[in-house]
């Protein structure tokens, strides 16, 4: 009798247990943890690639808040971030967001950087001054080829 009594405690413990990481897992990903209540903002960039959705939003090195979605605005196929961030931050209109990289080839993240204007960006609204992610892949090619470029011209006999 005492036996089934301790593994039914044990087997209500293990229950308890999982439904708590369960309610955990939900909450850290819904970006729910992050101070309650939040609002969305969207930023308009000309290259999101690395960005995905869940993607930390950082001001001065603290996160506050998470990327909530991106997609492709079929006017201009520009790449529109939608931001949840914490409701108690107001945001000055001319905020700046950058997309960086944790380390060399880390996960990306959005920076923004607060304006000096008077006026808070209000939820839903748009930050159009934004600087994009720096394709790596890119750039080591541009330094690979323009160094051959420059090799192949300096071996070449004048004309």
């Amino acid at each position: 009798m005492k036996q089934s009594k301790l593994e039914l405690l044990v087997g209500a413990f293990v229950v308890l247990g999982l439904a708590a990481v369960l309610y955990l897992t939900i909450k850290l990903g819904a970006g729910s943890m992050l101070g309650g209540d939040t609002y969305t903002i969207e930023a308009r960039f000309t290259n999101a690639g690395g960005l995905n959705s869940g993607s930390s939003v950082v001001v001065a090195g603290v996160s506050v808040g998470r990327v909530e979605g991106i997609r492709v605005d079929p006017k201009d196929f520009s790449a529109i971030a939608s931001l949840r961030v914490m409701s108690g931050l107001k945001l000055p209109a001319d905020t700046m967001a950058s997309i960086k990289t944790t380390g060399l080839i880390g996960d990306k993240y959005v920076l923004l950087a607060p304006g000096a204007d008077e006026t808070s960006l209000q939820p839903g609204g748009i930050i159009t001054m934004t600087e994009s992610s720096v394709d790596l892949e890119s750039l080591i090619g541009k330094m690979a080829f323009g160094s051959v470029e420059e090799a192949k011209s300096e071996k070449a006999p004048p004309p």
